[in-house]
């Protein structure tokens, strides 16, 4: 099966690595390799990049287009990645990047379940095993349901749906992405059904779920950055307001100093910043890669440096 994804902001990633020949650079969402063999063929001076994923097919994808590099592709979630790196003697790294986003393999192929617009069994798993979105959507309360709903997708139907969700499982399970997008029609008032994409919120609140996402981003965030050797940097792109508010965040407490009172006529915590932020704003996506590329208009990234 082949493994097709583009790559989003790809020059704005190499660029914001500032990439040294000699490195170690970690890239925690490896998918297709697209940013990793960009990374890699610059390591011309014994560097090495370990890609991580945790989705068997981009492994094999991976595998195959990084075996000409001096680069290893390693299965895991990318919140491992320092137990992972550690396995292979690896310590420190020079820059890590992370593309949150749901690859376009994964989204165009519909047995995987990630999209509305296919018919297919209700799975979005990005590593193929554990809890699926059929058991979320089939187990979980109502309470728990809303809470999905409303927390990961932002979705102001939330109790609606949930409802609508409890009622016609008593009925039959639900089984297919179809039948969640028709129950989250249902549950939306038609005004609000015109809108370009009714079922986004609920099938990323899902998704989000299935993998824990928010989860794996938080504990990536301090241990990568543990990671980095001074003047290493740290890039995300993110895809969504939820993923960006944390990366944000805690990107600003990496750079913040002295936390004492202004009133104090001197500094007793002796904190100091432990980054700079490489760009103050977020980068988007060119007009020239959306006019090729929609999938990147909600792409944001972010880039932090090690002091």
């Amino acid at each position: 099966m082949s493994f097709s994804h583009v790559s989003v902001m790809l020059d704005e990633c190499i660029e914001g690595l500032d990439i040294k020949p000699d490195g170690i650079y970690i890239d925690g969402t490896c998918g297709g390799a697209g940013h990793s063999c960009e990374i890699a063929k610059r390591l011309t001076n014994g560097g090495l990049l370990l890609g991580i994923d945790r989705d068997p097919d981009a492994i094999a994808a991976a595998s195959e287009r990084l075996a000409p590099y001096n680069a290893k592709v390693l299965k895991g979630n990318f919140s491992d990645m320092k137990a992972l790196a550690d396995a292979e003697g690896v310590s420190e790294a020079d820059g890590i990047l992370l593309d949150l986003g749901v690859s376009s393999h994964q989204l165009d192929t519909a047995e995987r379940g990630f999209s509305y617009h296919s018919d297919a069994p209700l799975d979005m798993r990005m590593s193929q095993s554990g809890v699926s979105a059929r058991d979320i959507v089939n187990n979980s309360s109502y309470e728990e349901l809303s809470r999905i709903l409303w927390e990961y997708g932002e979705e102001k139907f939330s109790r609606k749906i949930a409802d609508t969700i409890i009622k016609k499982r008593e009925i039959k399970p639900i089984e297919t992405t179809s039948e969640l997008a028709d129950i989250v029609r249902e549950s939306i008032p038609a005004r609000f059904r015109r809108e370009k994409n009714p079922c986004k919120k609920t099938f990323q609140a899902i998704r989000i779920a299935v993998n824990c996402e928010l989860d794996e981003l938080d504990k990536a965030l301090d241990d990568g950055f543990d990671m980095l050797k001074p003047g290493g940097r740290f890039c995300i792109i993110t895809f969504h307001s939820l993923e960006d508010r944390i990366v944000k965040q805690r990107f600003a407490s990496f750079c913040t100093g002295c936390t004492c009172p202004p009133d104090f006529p001197q500094c007793v915590c002796g904190k100091k910043p432990r980054g700079r932020l490489v760009n103050r704003k977020p980068i988007e996506a060119s007009e020239e890669e959306l006019a090729v590329n929609n999938r990147s208009r909600s792409a944001k990234l972010r880039i932090i440096e090690k002091l």
